[in-house]
């Protein structure tokens, strides 16, 4: 097996974490051999990509090899590699020739004395295509009903005759057939033999495989090792694993993701044991390596319409063996120049996670907080707090739902207005991105549900929202994506001058309507003074192009409004639009967004600027 170290992260030019062994072997080769390279090859396309990508010499060639025996070694090598580059593309007649100085580098001694630079021809022949003769799969599993069990047919991915014999078709046929056994529990199943038999005088290859399915094997007990806080009893509990249960490795993938979502371990691995027992039982050793007990986050983001802002938190894991989690997180907002603290935002809250809260896919949440908030359109001082669970019922579908209370005042055109709610909550997300930072396919959809009840006005209120996302990737590697976005809200309850802010619907800011200040779009009293109100809609639309690696750029509109008692009307229609620039990190796109508002009003910016990690939505 083949290590590969951990690649170093660079940002803006600057390397981070490069490891001292990556210098090292770009060091000075004691005996520098330069050479040249000439190529030719009898067929273009495909078959010549493959080859060229398969040459060490071809792709080392601006580098000198490390002396005559270097660069002999490396031109051996590639006889291998080409004519396995020739059999992925189904040519298995192909000729190879690479001569150095006019020698056959397969003739030459390594310590052959070579001019420097060598001159080194690399002449590929590919021969004629060669197709499927006959292809037998022998203990082919037998179909099943269940559509989480069921796998592709080798011969829907080209493992068929009269199909181009590919080598990777066979080797993906064989992974198939393997798999069509392990999905209906044989988790043992094995290849026995492969028989490939290529007539050069047909062009045609014949491909046997004969698998041995074993036998029908059942989970057994799981042994925990490697910890050091954490106890083994329930990190095994927390894979979900019974004893007994048919073995699928759809179970495995699952149980996997459950303890990664744990958060505290570098690494989780499974391994099954060499053998099914003779109780059927297949056991397992899970090996973890634990995280640091503690970790601290600092970060920062900035906008011109409402400043900068500086947040840090605290997290501690595995609080009592069970992976138990304590983040306490403290922000400072709104801060600009000149500086004036009575205008700046403050929060500081708690939260606590209990994973395998009676099940290794429910978590047990607890919040609490408390702030202080100055929006454009009215300022919050407040504390509450959530107790809720949080089901992970599939990797795309999560459940929560709760209860909370808040004690608030807010200072708003209604003058000073204090509050006190009880609510509960209940919501389901659907995440069916292929990259949540980054997405350039799938959807996104969310909903929530949350009545409450106010003890101050003796008022009930009932709040739902829901929103989704979707993406669009077109040319190669998704170069170009188009992303939309919608969301609607709506309010039922007392009338307006009867509901906290905090409830009532406002738009604009950086995820919302970009342009305009954060919860600076809602309703106009008549008089300039704008208010909250009872139905939201927003929409946003974004065209993403790649320009290199890298880089990327954007262009967006965004449109929101807010409305009273009515549903809003075209006419109160808000809209923002600009351009933007992302800069891939690899662990998610950073962010700068310049938006201006299309129709502001008095008090709206003349543009803003906005800059965060991962894209808009």
């Amino acid at each position: 097996m083949t290590t590969v170290p951990a690649a170093a992260f660079e940002l803006f030019g600057v390397k981070f974490f490069e490891d001292e062994a990556d210098r090292d072997a770009e060091a000075v080769i004691a005996d520098p051999q330069p050479y040249s390279v000439t190529f030719s090859a009898s067929e273009g396309g495909a078959a010549e990509n493959a080859v060229r990508n398969a040459s060490s010499l071809l792709a080392d060639q601006e580098r000198p090899a490390s002396g005559a025996a270097g660069l002999i070694a490396k031109a051996r090598g590639d006889y291998r590699r080409m004519l396995a580059a020739l059999y992925g593309e189904g040519y298995y007649g192909g000729a190879i020739s690479i001569r150095i100085n006019g020698v056959e580098a397969a003739n030459l001694a390594p310590d052959t004395r070579l001019p420097k630079p060598a001159d080194v021809v690399i002449s590929v022949s590919a021969g004629p295509l060669f197709r499927f003769s006959d292809v037998v799969i022998q203990n082919q599993a037998p179909p099943t009903s269940d559509p989480d069990d069921q796998v592709d047919l080798p011969a829907v991915r080209g493992f068929g005759i009269g199909e181009v014999a590919r080598s990777p078709v066979i080797l993906r046929a064989e992974q198939l057939a393997l798999d069509a056994w392990r999905q209906q529990g044989y988790a043992k199943a094995d290849i026995v033999s492969r028989d490939v038999v290529a007539d050069h005088a047909t062009n045609t290859v014949a491909a046997t495989i004969v698998v041995n399915p074993g036998r029908l094997a059942a989970f057994g007990p799981i042994a925990v090792s490697g910890t050091e806080r954490m106890n083994p009893a329930f990190v095994a509990q927390q894979t979900g694993l019974a004893v007994g249960q048919e073995y699928d490795p759809d179970d495995i993938q699952r149980a996997q993701r459950r303890l990664d979502r744990l958060e505290v371990f570098r690494a989780a691995r499974l391994e099954a044991a060499e053998s099914i027992g003779s109780d059927g039982l297949l056991p397992y050793n899970l090996i973890v390596d634990e995280l640091p007990g503690r970790r601290y986050g600092f970060g920062a983001s900035y906008s011109t319409v409402d400043g900068l802002g500086l947040e840090a938190f605290h997290l501690w894991r595995n609080l009592f063996g069970q992976a138990e989690r304590l983040r306490l997180d403290a922000r400072i907002a709104s801060i600009a120049y000149p500086v004036d603290t009575a205008q700046f935002d403050y929060f500081v809250g708690g939260t606590f996670t209990k994973p395998g809260f009676y099940h290794p896919d429910v978590d047990l949440v607890a919040t609490v907080s408390a702030e202080r908030t100055i929006y454009p359109t009215y300022t919050e001082t407040s504390a509450g707090g959530r107790l809720g669970l949080t089901w992970f019922y599939t990797d795309d579908l999560t459940f929560e739902g709760g209860v909370g209370a808040k004690r608030s005042r807010f200072d708003d055109v209604f003058g000073t207005r204090d509050f006190a709610t009880a609510s509960a909550y209940a919501g389901v997300i659907f995440d069916g991105r292929d990259n949540a930072l980054d997405a350039t396919e799938g959807f996104y959809v969310a909903g929530n549900v949350e009545p409450y009840y106010d003890f101050i006005y003796g008022k009930p209120g009932l709040q739902v929202v829901a929103e989704g996302r979707t993406y669009f990737g077109f040319g190669e590697d998704d170069a170009f994506v188009l992303a939309g976005r919608l969301k609607g809200g709506a309010l039922l309850g007392p009338s307006l001058e009867e509901i906290s802010p905090d409830k009532l619907f406002f738009a604009g800011g950086g995820g919302s309507v970009r342009g305009y200040g954060y919860k600076s779009i809602g309703v106009d009293n008549g008089n300039g003074v704008v208010t909250g109100g009872r139905y939201l809609l927003e929409a946003s639309i974004e065209a993403r192009a790649k320009v290199t690696e890298d880089i990327g750029v954007v262009g967006f509109v965004d449109g929101g409004y807010v409305a009273a008692d009515v549903f809003p009307g075209l006419e109160d229609l808000r809209l923002g639009a600009g351009i933007g620039v992302r800069y891939n990190t690899g662990l998610g796109p950073l962010r700068l967004d310049v938006a201006i508002p299309l129709n502001k009003k008095p008090g709206d910016p003349d543009y803003a600027i906005y800059a965060g990690i991962g894209q808009a939505f």
